[in-house]
């Protein structure tokens, strides 16, 4: 399985990741009602997507495949865990790594792991608050719902967008790319809350056209930098302001994986939690009498 892992894995390091993508964004937000139906038919064929639970429970709703892709849910659908200090799930998917960091080290796959430091575009001094902290990686798979939250309420301290390649963030590439997420491009966001300072990631990955946030424009930044990292501007307000546990914080145009660090003995993950466990947005990742909270 290795073998056959890296083989099927070794295109993407020749691939036009970046052409690729913004191929299938324009393609994904083409308006014309034949191509918009049968874009989304055919993506309801392969994939099992609970309509349902959508704002728009009609294909015929949706403006876009993007638009359907990136479909908002109905309000009660995905209510927060009642214990107000739990940490959230930030979004629907499944957890591909889970636990404690081995002082600045991260856990991507068996016999893989990579910098934190690399993942926030940090230097070391600047990341060793989260030295020995607690993460998680979320993968979410073409069917899952596409919008990023709040996993706790926070104020947002700093937005920084980090330019990259974009290998998929699928379970073989994981087990095959080094330092994957620390590659790729994203988005980085740090919260000040109850819980100690919060690193919440969005990774992007091939085909994803691009990411959103809620709280800034991120074309800026984008356009601004092709090495290193560039800061989001904050609003005219002067900063970013704070959200709410559950608040909507981005989303993906098609899909990726979002990875939550923390500080040190701030919080406990739940026993049941592991690799594989599926998650929905507003589940309890940690509880009150698990929590660092202070």
């Amino acid at each position: 399985m290795p073998g056959i892992d890296r083989l099927l894995t070794l295109p993407q390091y020749v691939a036009p990741h970046h052409a690729l993508s913004r191929l299938a964004g324009r393609i994904a937000r083409i308006r014309h009602p034949g191509v918009r139906t049968f874009l989304i038919k055919s993506f309801l064929a392969f994939y099992d997507v609970d309509l349902d639970e959508a704002e728009r429970s009609s294909i015929d709703d949706y403006a876009s495949f993007n638009d359907f892709f990136t479909r908002a849910l109905q309000p009660h659908v995905r209510p927060l865990a009642r214990d107000p200090n739990a940490l959230v799930s930030p979004a629907d998917g499944a957890i591909s790594q889970i636990g404690t960091l081995a002082r600045d080290r991260l856990l991507q796959a068996k016999g893989r792991d990579y910098s934190l430091a690399a993942l926030l575009a940090l230097d070391a001094s600047a990341a060793a608050r989260y030295r020995d902290g607690n993460f998680l990686t979320v993968y979410l798979a073409p069917h899952n719902y596409h919008r990023v939250h709040a996993p706790f309420g926070g104020r947002i301290t700093a937005i920084r967008y980090v330019p990259g390649q974009l290998f998929s963030v699928n379970q073989r590439t994981a087990r095959c790319v080094d330092r994957l997420f620390a590659r790729n491009e994203r988005v980085v966001v740090e919260f000040e809350t109850a819980h100690g300072q919060i690193a919440v990631i969005l990774v992007g990955a091939m085909l994803v056209a691009s990411m959103e946030l809620t709280v800034c424009d991120l074309s800026a930044a984008t356009s601004a930098v092709m090495n290193g990292s560039a800061a989001c501007n904050a609003p005219a307000g002067g900063d970013f302001g704070s959200l709410e546990r559950g608040d909507e914080l981005g989303r993906f145009n098609m899909g990726s994986t979002v990875i939550i660090v923390g500080e040190a003995q701030r919080w406990q993950w739940l026993p049941e939690l592991h690799a594989g466990s599926v998650l929905r947005m507003g589940q309890a990742l940690t509880t009150a009498d698990r929590s660092g909270a202070r």
